[in-house]
């Protein structure tokens, strides 16, 4: 008994000590900052000169001018984006979990571009997407008298960026989708074929439900990178022409009018808004 007893004190010991240093980290690099950024939005403050405390000040502000919240409007094209996004990597996911020749060189190829740095891809595009860029420059040669102008027409900005951000993930949610596929019991699949099932009727009945917690996962991401998008458009359009988004307003708020307080303040509101919308999602998840 008293060996037993031993041998849990230890093991205790043992779980503690491995969790104590990522438990450190994220409280100093996690909540922390959190807690000074919720400190700070109660604050008038430029970053440099004294503090001023001015209580629910920022927050009125913020919810009182309809320009802060306008620019969600952006992520519904992310959105929608992400969406298409997973469908189309469901879609590859399956594909190459059918035994086709080649599928390891398809799956390199496709999670290439979440190798590449957001800077990097943000580069590639606005050469790509530009006015005198690659793709212009090939609709020219096709005949195109006009091309349209991708970055700099309000009406088709926001299309490109999502584009853009689609080419980029999808790689990282077939490969996701593809080792969800994977892990499934091949016993299963075996006795729907017995049985005469269709594909479609063995992606419905047996596919989706089995990959569902990682569907899940990938809603959640979608729909905190729609809110919270910042390197793509940032990088090829500065948040110009209709392209700015909540975060990019935010950063402007911060470095170029120096209003730290401010921007603390729409820092809070976009956490809890991210923070309630992946539990929503979690609920309807969990009521499947």
């Amino acid at each position: 008994m008293k060996m037993q007893m031993s041998y849990n004190r230890q093991r205790k010991w043992v779980i503690f000590a491995f969790l104590l240093v990522p438990v450190f980290l994220v409280v100093v690099f996690g909540f922390l900052p959190v807690f000074n950024m919720l400190g700070y939005s109660f604050l008038k403050w430029d970053g440099i000169g004294p503090k001023k405390f001015i209580g629910l000040d920022n927050y009125q502000e913020l919810f009182t001018r309809q320009e802060n919240f306008r620019v969600f409007g952006v992520s519904i094209y992310y959105f929608v984006g992400s969406l298409i996004q997973l469908a189309v990597a469901l879609l590859c996911a399956v594909i190459l979990c059918s035994q086709i020749k080649g599928a390891t060189f398809f799956k390199g190829v496709l999670f290439f571009p979440n190798l590449i740095n957001g800077v990097a891809i943000g580069f590639i595009f606005l050469y790509f997407f530009k006015d005198t860029g690659t793709l212009n420059s090939l609709l020219k040669l096709m005949g195109a008298k006009e091309p349209p102008l991708w970055l700099t027409d309000s009406s088709k900005v926001n299309y490109s960026l999502a584009f853009t951000s689609i080419w980029r993930y999808t790689g990282f949610n077939v490969v996701m989708f593809v080792a969800a596929i994977q892990s499934l019991p091949s016993d299963v699949y075996e006795a729907a074929n017995l049985d005469g099932a269709t594909s479609w009727q063995k992606f419905r009945y047996i596919t989706f439900p089995g990959i569902a917690p990682v569907i899940q996962i990938n809603m959640i991401l979608a729909v905190k990178g729609a809110v919270s998008v910042f390197e793509i458009p940032y990088i090829m359009t500065g948040g110009g022409n209709g392209s700015s988004t909540f975060v990019i307003r935010t950063m402007d708020t911060a470095f170029k009018f120096n209003k730290i307080g401010l921007a603390s303040a729409m820092a809070i509101v976009l956490t809890i808004i991210v923070i309630v919308v992946s539990a929503v999602q979690d609920r309807l998840f969990s009521q499947k």
